[in-house]
């Protein structure tokens, strides 16, 4: 070999190889993995499925059946297990939890409006209110309340309506409710003693006849706040127990009629 041979070749320790020269891209820099599907768990690291060969492994209890088709149909399954599992859940609020109900007429008025133009209704539209279905099975129905209930059958007789009405409880049961005049108003005496109503406007108040009503054991004694549009218990009797829905909390719509009651 030449003295210009061994000065133009570099010493071996000095040689770059082929794996030296490739760049690697830092880890902050690569892009994540795509989203999961719902219901899909993570997947374990790579690390973890080493060895397992054609072992699956279900994560959630729809991949038993889910888990070997292609991956969009799983999507889809999964879309549809959720959209179903929602609507169930509503239903089952609306079932057992809590109820919208509209007010449909002027009977209790000034405290629940009803849309014009039918008879004595106020306001532009009606008030939708939520009843509360579970309260009663916690504690007793309480004089004051609210409620949605269905009528008993002489409603519709009587009263050429029945089905939901929403009133207030005014008389409990085994007590005596009385109605009195005054001053050309009647005013509700429960065993004797005048009841106090401040949610009764005076231009609402019925003017008779007096009379007396025994409540039955298990019922409850209803009455509109509008007591002169309002047909209830003084003219088909008492609300049985069980036909109570549930007590109104809420009023919802329209919005600037939104509180708690």
């Amino acid at each position: 070999m030449s003295d210009t041979e061994e000065r133009q070749s570099p010493p071996e320790d000095d040689r770059v190889s082929d794996d030296d020269l490739e760049w690697r891209m830092p880890d902050e820099y690569r892009p994540p993995p795509p989203p999961a599907p719902p219901f899909s768990w993570p997947a374990q690291p790579p690390s973890a499925q080493e060895g397992r060969g054609e072992h699956h492994e279900f994560h959630h209890p729809l991949d038993r059946v889910t888990g070997r088709l292609p991956r969009r149909i799983r999507i889809v399954v999964d879309w549809i297990v959720t959209i179903v599992g929602a609507v169930a859940i509503v239903l089952a609020i609306k079932a057992w939890v809590i109820n919208p109900y509209r007010i449909p007429s002027s009977s209790m008025e000034s405290t629940l409006h009803c849309a014009r133009p039918a008879p004595g209704c106020e306001s532009r539209f009606s008030d939708r209110v939520l009843a509360n279905r579970f309260v009663y099975h916690f504690r007793d129905p309480q004089r004051g309340d609210v409620i949605v209930f269905e009528t008993p059958p002489s409603a519709q007789a009587k009263c050429g309506a029945g089905g939901t009405f929403v009133k207030r409880i005014v008389g409990l049961p085994g007590e005596r409710v009385g109605v009195r005049l005054r001053r050309g108003m009647a005013f509700v005496y429960i065993d004797g003693k005048r009841l106090e109503e401040p949610y009764i406007e005076n231009d609402r108040r019925d003017i008779g006849p007096e009379e007396t009503f025994r409540v039955p054991e298990g019922h409850y004694f209803v009455m509109g706040d509008n007591r002169s549009q309002s047909c209830d218990s003084r003219v088909w009797g008492s609300v049985p127990e069980e036909n109570l829905i549930g007590k109104v909390f809420m009023t919802y719509w329209p919005p600037q009629r939104i509180s708690f009651r």
